[in-house]
């Protein structure tokens, strides 16, 4: 059994303070009194040391340590999902990284506890583990292992609140957070950060831009694409990275006009501004195809692009009614464009996540690539944009 010590030394700072006998009270009675009382505290506060932390941690350092074949080591961190379609991405990403960067042991975590939790369950499809990247670093610094290089590479698409976690992961390692490190071994490793898939407005948004569009140039001739991401509610907007959508759409449109960019959760880039925008533009019918804008197509993809949701009650386009924030809800993209009068099915659908595109997935390793070549990490500073 292991107890938590700090509990004890905490009564006997209690007991110094007067709440028990006094510390320098000499009464064998009153010390034998003292001695009881802290038994029996440290009976209530054991915790078996076979807890999940501990069989997590000792689970992802077994992995390691069979696992290393090499000094230095990637660890790609994603948001995660439970759809086999997302891990099948996921597996090649990792085979992927190994045939670029074959000096580095490849590793995949997730920083979602919902997706870790609903993966291991079996939700979807057969059980996986996934482990949080606190594991892995911890892994990494561990007797037997002891990577002389650490790269975590971001699989964000836009550097907002997902990729603050990630950065706060680093940082918590880097300063040996939980004081169970070895500190000399800290100061000397090498930490890299690769960062997420649109971090640069000038560089990654035009680059990503050209390759969606030599990808799909013939089917946006004579149709429009719909790109969907995530975005986030504005009170969650972390470094105004929601902006990034809004910079896509502008170049890809200026490729073919026939693009756009919304959200699921963006202000003002709702499906139903998306809409507004291509009515703006004059393209009241036709055929809608949608993609999803995110690493992987996984829940949102599958069902609030894809799904047969409608909203309870809602027969045709005018039946639907917006929220305050403009939103159609519990309304597929699918559903909301067929409804307005676009042919927009089951066959216009791209379910394919990014990752699953070569030339996109290459900017995120360009990323890496990038971060190998520069200098090492400063944790004590974010490398988010201003």
């Amino acid at each position: 059994m292991k107890k938590i010590k700090f509990l004890s030394m905490a009564l006997m700072a209690m007991m110094c303070a007067g709440t028990f006998s006094a510390c320098g009270d000499d009464d064998p009675k009153e010390i034998i009194k003292e001695v009881e009382v802290i038994k029996e505290v440290e009976k209530i506060v054991e915790v078996p040391a076979d807890n999940a932390f501990t069989r997590y941690q000792n689970a992802v350092t077994e992995n390691v340590k069979k696992s290393k074949s090499h000094d230095k080591a990637i660890l790609l961190v994603a948001f995660g999902s439970t759809w086999e379609q997302a891990y099948n991405a996921f597996d090649d990403a990792v085979a992927a990284y190994k045939a670029e960067f074959p000096e580095y042991d490849v590793f995949l975590s997730f920083s979602s506890a919902i997706c870790i939790n609903r993966a291991a369950a079996g939700e979807n499809v057969a059980s996986r583990n996934f482990y949080a990247p606190n594991y892995w670093l911890t892994a990494f610094a561990q007797e037997g292992v002891k990577y002389s290089e650490i790269v975590v590479q971001s699989l964000q698409v836009i550097p907002g609140e997902e990729y603050t976690r990630v950065i706060n992961y680093i940082k918590d390692f880097a300063n040996n957070s939980n004081g169970d490190l070895d500190d000399d071994y800290l100061a000397n490793v090498t930490l890299k950060l690769g960062v997420p898939l649109l971090q640069d407005a000038d560089v990654d948004v035009p680059a990503v831009a050209k390759e969606l569009n030599t990808i799909y140039s013939e089917i946006a001739k004579d149709n429009y694409i719909l790109f969907m991401g995530h975005g986030n509610p504005d009170s969650y907007d972390t470094y105004k990275a929601n902006v990034r959508y809004t910079q896509l759409e502008e170049a890809l449109q200026a490729l073919n006009p026939h693009y756009f960019v919304g959200t699921v959760d963006m202000m003002d880039n709702f499906k139903t501004d998306v809409y507004e925008r291509m009515q703006a533009k004059g393209f009241k019918s036709g055929t809608v195809y949608c993609h999803p804008l995110m690493s992987i197509d996984g829940d949102h993809g599958h069902n609030d692009m894809a799904g047969d949701d409608i909203q309870e009650g809602a027969t045709k386009f005018s039946d639907l009614e917006a929220n305050e924030e403009g939103e159609v809800e519990d309304t597929s993209w699918k559903v909301y464009f067929s409804l307005a009068g676009y042919t927009c099915n089951d066959e216009t659908m791209i379910e394919k996540g990014l990752l699953e595109l070569p030339t996109v997935r290459a900017v995120w390793m360009q990323h890496t690539t990038d971060a190998i070549a520069g200098e090492p990490l400063d944790y004590y500073h974010s490398k988010n944009p201003e």
